[in-house]
C-alpha cells in the first residue's frame, strides 16, 4: 500500500511539473504570435501611409506637448513621444493618430522583467468649427470612484447608462448631439470609445497597440460623429 501511495505522489509531482513547462510554453508562444502580430501592423501602417498621401514617423517629439491637460494625456510635460505618428486628410478632414506610452510602474516590479509601456492609441479629426471642452465619456470604476464631477443627463435613459457627458456649456452639448449624435451613439454603445472635443478637434482613443484595421474604423467614427453634429451648433458656440 505504502509502495502504490509513493508512485502515486512521484506520478503526480510529475504530471504537476509537466503541467507547468507545458503551461509555460503555451504563455511563451502566444506572447510571441501576440508580439509578432503587433510587429506586423507596424510595419503595415508604415507601408499604408505613404500609400494614402499621409505623412509618417515612426517617433515624433514634441508634437503632443499641446494635448497636455486632457485624456488621455498627463497633466503637464514637453518633449512628449507620440509612436507611429501619422498625419493627413481622411473624408475631407485633416487628422491625425499615434500612440502615447506611459511607463507602467507596476509591470515587472516584482519579478525583475523589464518594465512594459501603458499604450494609448489616440485619434484626432478636424472639426468644421470650434466648441467648448466636451468630454463623452465610458463609465468606468475609476471615473465612478475619483471624478467628482457633474455629470450630464440628456434624457435619454440608454445614452446616459452608457456615457458620461462632463461639460460647462450644456446648450451647446444639446444642440450638437441631442437629434443624430445621440441616436448614433446608442445603436451599438458597446462599440462606441470615448470622445472629447477641445477647440476644433474631436479626440477618441482605446488602450492598446495602433492597428491597421484601427486606423480606418476610429477615423470613420470621429466622421461620423462630425457628419451629425449640426451645422448651427458650431456657428452658436
Amino acid at each position: 500500500m505504502e509502495h502504490w501511495a509513493g508512485e502515486l505522489i512521484k506520478w503526480s509531482l510529475f504530471a504537476f511539473v509537466a503541467g507547468m513547462f507545458i503551461l509555460v510554453f503555451t504563455v511563451s508562444a502566444r506572447g510571441r504570435k501576440k508580439d509578432a502580430r503587433i510587429r506586423e501592423g507596424y510595419e503595415q501602417l508604415a507601408r499604408i501611409a505613404p500609400e494614402r498621401g499621409w505623412t509618417y514617423q515612426t517617433r515624433a517629439q514634441g508634437e503632443i506637448d499641446q494635448y497636455c491637460g486632457v485624456r488621455p494625456f498627463p497633466g503637464r510635460g514637453s518633449n512628449l513621444r507620440a509612436w507611429h505618428y501619422t498625419t493627413g486628410e481622411f473624408r475631407g478632414r485633416g487628422f491625425k493618430y499615434f500612440e502615447y506610452r506611459s511607463m507602467n510602474l507596476q509591470s515587472g516590479a516584482d519579478t525583475g522583467e523589464r518594465k512594459q509601456p501603458n499604450i494609448e492609441s489616440v485619434f484626432i479629426v478636424t472639426a468644421p468649427g470650434s466648441g467648448p471642452f466636451v468630454q463623452i465619456l465610458r463609465p468606468s470604476v475609476l471615473d465612478t470612484l475619483f471624478d467628482r464631477r457633474a455629470k450630464m443627463q440628456l434624457g435619454v435613459p440608454e445614452f446616459d447608462k452608457n456615457f458620461r457627458v462632463i461639460t460647462r456649456d450644456e446648450d451647446f452639448v444639446r444642440d450638437a448631439l441631442s437629434h443624430t449624435v445621440v441616436p448614433y451613439l446608442t445603436t451599438d454603445p458597446k462599440t462606441r470609445s470615448s470622445l472629447q472635443l477641445r477647440d476644433n478637434e474631436l479626440f477618441t482613443w482605446y488602450r492598446g497597440p495602433l492597428t491597421p484595421q484601427a486606423v480606418d474604423e476610429k477615423l470613420n467614427y470621429l466622421c461620423d460623429v462630425l457628419d451629425r453634429v449640426p451645422e448651427r451648433a458650431w456657428s452658436a458656440a
